[in-house]
């Protein structure tokens, strides 16, 4: 079975991750092509010769069709890899290729474009500029004849083999849709297996503006990348690296990750715990977002009487947060409180207006993003607007308007703070003359702010804030401590159930009855009542079950964000979907979590008709959980393992052995291990730690 294991950041341990057969060379080779239609014959330097430029990466060579931007991988055994075929519109009649360090660079006269291909760190870096506005359909993967697996960062990741008959159909929700942003993948990769041994990892630096979309080809999953250039947007500089690998189902994500550290942009949970100590807490911690009794000091005390060691209690900001009081009995208890708030809502005060969509006169609707029509773009739900960052920047050094709003949500002694929103994909473009801004502004805007928030610039006294956000994209890994929402790959036919969003279908299955609404007060349906597929009309029944498997299926599930960014921040699913909301999911959901050392996130309420049972199951999974988490929580997961033909029983390992993980998916023993459980071994331990879900509540 496979696997990988190694992704340290420097180019000695990046060689567990190439070809098994390679020797790796030396990034940065000597150029010793003049012109076109030259060539050079020292092994392992660029060559130019009959239209091609070869270049030297890691395991191999990597060949460009000036032509075409086709490319080719060669391997020092000699296999050779489809690693693009060639752009989907031709970029026209190539210039003269001339050198340039490291590599090669050319033009394409009639499409005003200009490329540059280098070795960089073993891998083909090729930066493509264009002079005018105008899109281009490329590379084109996916499509070599040994390509058996798609990795793909939905979430925390999947590994979808290409002749899976679910994902090539329209039940897999990927083909014949409108593709993915890579700002809304989690990573901005993506990567193909070639068998066992062998594969191919893409990485796209400059995501914004650039897609990916999904097609099935002869009964196989292939892919195209669009990126659109764009003056008004900054986007007019493109970049994707190509790197040959081991075919790891976790490889592009090791790729990832090595490049991050390459960069200056991998983030470390150690030295923000260093910086903040109140970080620490999170460690062993699980996640529950609480309302009645349950953000009280009572509530704190009932988790704590059960033997919850670590908690991080969220709670909304509305008419009644924690208390000081209900703060310091978290504190006490080793829990971290933290209240959600958002930056980016605005609406006029109204009877149903939550107050984060509140702010002084002249924020709504001055801040709000403009449209290139010149509308607002609509907030939330489609109330109010999304707020621009740009205009609260502008404003930020006179009208403290952040600052303010964050002093007055912790002036009760909270030492977390949930964001939502900010490091998620969904960056936008302001049209406003007063503060305008481009996608890649609206990030950098947004990185600053959630850094003041990290580093205690917007608390009282400059206390450090344990902060989180929403789905965080890899971009945003340097300033969080966790963030809700990247582990869920959350199926785009459901996105909507459990975020309250319109449908433009009210009889579709995102507005089911079965799903339940925001009553009652208090414990509402939406969070609270458990759902199973049954419950669906019938004639959503077969949608939704497809939707839970292409979400919860561990066969296709993989540890994309664990790989690239464990030991940075902590991943935690969406707290729309709570551990105790799908039920039939539960065993895999608590494998999974165990599996790739990760929390599980709940909702908590004394208003629950179910809430004695569920902390009672909380407490006996956090037990469990707990010095897992404390021993591996800040270490880098350095392999992950198929042990069976079927995917069923999958194994990761963290550090230096200082934790492993055997999690048994299937309803057969292995190795003594019964199905739907799983075993943990800590370093210097004898014997392993065993939990079976299903079993922890009578």
């Amino acid at each position: 079975m496979h696997t990988s294991t190694g992704h340290a950041t420097n180019r000695r341990t990046r060689r567990y991750v190439v070809l098994a057969i390679a020797t790796a060379l030396t990034a940065g080779a000597a150029v010793t092509a003049t012109a076109f239609g030259t060539e050079s014959t020292e092994p392992g330097h660029v060559r130019i010769h009959d239209g091609l430029v070869e270049l030297p990466v890691q395991g191999g060579t990597a060949s460009i069709d000036t032509a075409t931007l086709r490319i080719d991988g060669r391997g020092h055994d000699g296999r050779t890899v489809r690693m693009s075929d060639p752009a989907v519109s031709s970029p026209g009649e190539p210039g003269r290729v001339t050198q340039v360090s490291d590599g090669a660079r050319w033009t394409y006269p009639g499409k005003g474009l200009t490329v540059e291909a280098l070795a960089d760190h073993g891998r083909l870096r090729i930066t493509v500029t264009s002079a005018t506005d105008t899109t281009m359909t490329w590379p084109v993967t996916g499509t070599d004849p040994a390509a058996s697996a798609l990795q793909l960062p939905r979430g925390e990741g999947l590994s979808i083999p290409v002749a899976d008959t679910f994902w090539n159909s329209p039940d897999g929700g990927l083909v014949g849709g409108e593709g993915a942003a890579l700002t809304n993948l989690s990573l901005p990769l993506w990567g193909y297996s070639l068998g066992d041994k062998q594969g191919v990892s893409y990485l796209a630096p400059t995501d914004i503006d650039t897609s990916l979309q999904f097609a099935s080809s002869g009964g196989r999953l292939r892919t195209t990348t669009t990126h659109r250039f764009s003056g008004g947007n900054d986007t007019r500089t493109y970049t994707v690296t190509f790197a040959l690998t081991d075919g790891s189902p976790i490889a592009p994500a090791v790729d990832y990750r090595a490049w991050l550290s390459e960069h200056g942009q991998l983030g470390s949970l150690k030295r923000k715990i260093e910086e903040n100590p109140e970080t620490a807490k999170l460690l062993g911690a699980f996640h529950a977002y609480t309302w009645g009794g349950a953000r009280t000091a009572k509530g704190v005390e009932r988790l704590k009487s059960l033997g919850v060691t670590r908690m991080w209690v969220g709670y909304d900001s509305d008419d009644s947060p924690m208390t000081a009081k209900d703060v310091a009995a978290a504190e006490t208890a080793g829990y971290l409180a933290a209240p959600y708030d958002s930056f980016a809502d605005g609406q006029e005060k109204g009877p149903d207006s939550s107050p984060n969509t509140i702010w002084p006169d002249g924020v709504y609707p001055g801040f709000c993003v403009q449209r290139a029509d010149g509308t607002p773009q609509p907030g939330f739900r489609g109330h109010g607007c999304y707020l621009s960052s740009e205009a609260f920047e502008k404003a930020e050094k006179d009208k403290h308007y952040l600052a303010d709003r964050t002093r007055s949500l912790v002036r009760n002694g909270a030492s977390s703070y949930f964001l939502d929103v900010d490091a998620a994909g969904e960056l936008f473009r302001d049209h406003d003359p007063k503060h305008p801004m481009t996608m890649g502004e609206d990030r950098t805007n947004r990185l600053a702010r959630m850094k003041r928030l990290m580093t205690g610039a917007y608390a009282p006294s400059g206390k450090p804030l344990v902060l989180g956000s929403e789905a965080a994209g890899a971009w945003a890994n340097k300033v969080l401590a966790y963030d809700h929402g990247s582990g869920t790959p959350v199926d785009g036919r459901l996105w909507g159930i459990e975020t309250g969003h319109i449908d433009t279908d009210p009889k579709g299955p995102k507005n089911d009855p079965a799903w339940g609404g925001y009553m009652p007060e208090g414990a509402t349906d939406m969070f609270f009542k458990p759902v199973k597929v049954s419950d669906f009309k019938p004639e959503h029944r077969a949608v939704v079950a497809a939707a839970m498997k292409a979400m919860y299926d561990p066969v296709y599930r993989v540890p994309l964000y664990e790989t690239a960014l464990h030991g940075s921040l902590i991943n935690v699913e969406r707290w729309e979907l709570p551990f105790d909301k799908l039920p039939e999911q539960k065993t895999n959901r608590a494998l999974l979590a165990m599996l790739y050392n990760v929390p599980l996130n709940f909702v908590l309420s004394d208003k629950d008709p179910a809430w004695e049972k569920n902390t009672r199951e909380l407490a006996a999974l956090q037990k469990y959980f707990d010095p897992l988490h404390r021993a591996a929580g800040t270490q880098e997961l350095t392999s992950f393992r198929w042990l069976t033909e079927d995917r069923t029983v999958q194994r990761t390992v963290f550090g230096d052995g200082a934790l492993t993980v055997t999690a048994n998916f299937g309803s057969t023993p292995h190795d003594s291990l019964p199905g739907g459980c799983v075993d943990a071994k800590l370093k210097g331990e004898s014997t392993s730690r065993r939990l079976c879900p299903s079993k922890v509540v009578p």
